[in-house]
């Protein structure tokens, strides 16, 4: 009769190789977590500012801001996220609820169950069934963010 085993004998103390994380992957909708990019940075949940944020390439938000945002990189609203003020940068992804105008360059998209309270001016904008928008849209090719507005460099 053989024997059959289920689990090998491991001789010594050698742990199996395993890959490091894939710092450059951002979530889906299916994903609680919201995870910054290499370029960029994370507002943690639970997290609040009273000011003006201003970043260079990417920033997460899924905390509370209440002021201006200004950027010519790319700003991603969480799904836990709050923002009461302005935002003016290159783009912007919103899963979260924001009170106020949204400026930006390239594009605006407002995912499913994310609500925005004020007018937006994009080049492009896309919203998804189930996101909220109460204000009004200018859409168009021209640029958003006049030469007038100081970002950061």
């Amino acid at each position: 009769m053989d024997t059959f085993t289920l689990f090998p004998s491991h001789k010594g103390t050698e742990r199996p190789q395993t890959n490091p994380p894939d710092s450059s992957f951002v979530p889906g909708p299916s994903d609680r977590a919201l995870v910054p990019t290499q370029s960029g940075a994370l507002l943690s949940r639970g997290v609040s500012i009273k000011g003006s944020v201003k970043f260079r390439n990417g920033l997460c938000i899924d905390g509370e801001v209440e002021g201006t945002i200004d950027s010519h990189g790319t700003l991603m609203v969480g799904e836990h996220a709050r923002i009461r003020g302005e935002i003016r940068t290159k783009s912007v992804n919103v899963r979260g609820k924001v009170e106020g105008n949204i400026f930006v360059t390239e594009r605006c998209d407002l995912q499913a169950g994310s609500t925005v309270l004020g007018d937006i001016e994009a080049p492009r904008l896309t919203v998804d069934e189930n996101a909220t928008f109460c204000g009004s849209a200018k859409v168009g090719t021209g640029k958003s963010l006049g030469p007038d507005v100081p970002l950061p460099s």
